[in-house]
């Protein structure tokens, strides 16, 4: 059942996010890591599916993204791509695979997308990784900038707290920010940053802004899946809306299958060869 907020059921494709940015249509991003929930989620009708290196918490159970390789990262991404028909596919490039070496982030940006046949890549970072940028662009592969909070850099931050909250790192966000569309992004995620800056940066760039924990004057959003879906419930940040609780839900259906197969009851003769 196709479940598409919109008629237009056309691939979703970097320009037709430029376009919907023009036309003040708000853009919808959720990760996902696997076949089976990205093709739920492509066919509820979301515009972006991020195949976010959240995966290494979300999927390993590690505290930080900074373990996931490249080549779990393909293998998500090359999941996610088999399931996804409307939406525009990015895949983060991990943590080791592009800072300090433009030539290694052009090798691994190539990679991905070849083994995975993702849309897209995203990267965090803003001067610091420009050439980089800049060189994996010239070869052809479109990409999302991430600025505000960068899990990646979290051991050098120390904190998950909000970030350019003071003049002097939201005024080198906002540089950031415009450096990354000059060297050719087509679009940037925001991350938990205050709502009036991140709306300056939306107001500013030509490009898509979108934002996690970044307010609503932004282009767009994106969630963790399994945090809006209430898989987790040990994650609770301002920024979160649950729209389920599947926590409950997933936890109850098992239980009862634990029961019947104890007492017996399951498989009953309906349900048997």
């Amino acid at each position: 059942m196709a479940g598409y907020i919109t008629d237009d059921t056309r691939k979703v494709t970097t320009h037709r996010l430029l376009e919907m940015k023009q036309k003040g249509e708000k853009i919808s991003m959720l990760t996902s890591y696997d076949y089976t929930t990205a093709q739920i989620v492509d066919g509820a009708g979301i515009d972006v599916i991020l195949v976010g290196d959240s995966a290494s918490n979300v999927m390993a159970g590690n505290v930080t993204t900074l373990p996931i390789t490249l080549d779990q990262m393909i293998y998500h991404g090359k999941s996610v791509v088999r399931a996804a028909k409307r939406a525009l596919v990015v895949v983060d490039m991990p943590f080791g695979s592009y800072q300090g070496n433009p030539l290694e982030g052009v090798a691994s940006a190539i990679r991905i997308m070849k083994e995975s046949h993702a849309d897209a890549l995203k990267l965090e970072g803003g001067e610091e990784i420009i050439d980089t940028v800049k060189r994996i662009i010239s070869a052809g592969i479109p990409i999302m900038g991430h600025l505000g909070l960068m899990p990646q850099s979290i051991n050098k931050y120390g904190t998950y707290t909000v970030r350019a909250k003071e003049d002097a790192e939201a005024e080198k966000l906002v540089r950031d920010a415009h450096l990354l569309e000059e060297a050719g992004c087509f679009g940037l995620v925001l991350e938990k940053i205050p709502a009036r800056l991140a709306a300056r940066v939306a107001k500013e760039l030509s490009i898509p802004v979108i934002g996690i924990g970044a307010g609503g004057d932004v282009d767009g959003q994106v969630l963790v899946v399994a945090d809006m879906l209430g898989m987790t419930n040990g994650f609770s940040p301002r920024f979160l809306r649950r729209y389920a609780d599947l926590h409950t839900v997933m936890t109850d259906a098992i239980g009862r299958y634990v029961s019947d197969v104890k007492s017996g009851d399951f498989p009953n003769e309906k349900e048997q060869y």
